[in-house]
C-alpha cells in the first residue's frame, strides 16, 4: 500500500522522480535538457508550486505561462497536444508509482487542467503576434 503526498518531501520526491523520466524521454527530454541549466533550483521551484498547488500553504512566485509561451516560441512553435499528453502521462505514472489517497489524486486533476490551460494559452499567443 502507498501512502498519500502529505509533506514538501513527498511532493519532491514525486517532482524529482517525475523529472527524471522526462528527461530521459526522447520528446521531452530535449526541451528541458536545453533549457534548463541549475537542475537542483528548477526541482526545489517545482517543489514549492506542486506543494503550493497541493497544499495551498505556501506561495509559489513564479510564472508558469511564460516560461513555457518562451519555450515554445524558442522551438519553432513546435509544442503540441502530443507533448501535453505524454507529459501528463509520465506524471500520472509516476503519481500510482509511488502514492494513492487524495492528494495524489488531486495531483493528477491539476495537472490535466494546467496542461489543458498551458496548452491553449500557447496556442493563443501564437495568434498574438
Amino acid at each position: 500500500m502507498r501512502n498519500d503526498i502529505k509533506t514538501r518531501d513527498d511532493v519532491f520526491l514525486l517532482v524529482s522522480s517525475f523529472y527524471e523520466k522526462v528527461r530521459k524521454d526522447a520528446v521531452l527530454g530535449p526541451f528541458f535538457n536545453d533549457v534548463i541549466v541549475d537542475w537542483d533550483t528548477h526541482l526545489d521551484r517545482l517543489t514549492t508550486f506542486w506543494e503550493s498547488s497541493l497544499f495551498l500553504k505556501t506561495k509559489y512566485l513564479g510564472n508558469p505561462l511564460e516560461a513555457h509561451v518562451k519555450v515554445d516560441k524558442e522551438n519553432n512553435n513546435i509544442i503540441t497536444e502530443l507533448h501535453f499528453g505524454l507529459w501528463l502521462n509520465l506524471w500520472f505514472q509516476t503519481i500510482d508509482e509511488l502514492f494513492e489517497g487524495e492528494h495524489a489524486e488531486n495531483a493528477k486533476r491539476r495537472a490535466r487542467k494546467m496542461g489543458t490551460f498551458l496548452y491553449l494559452k500557447i496556442f493563443e499567443a501564437r495568434q498574438a503576434k
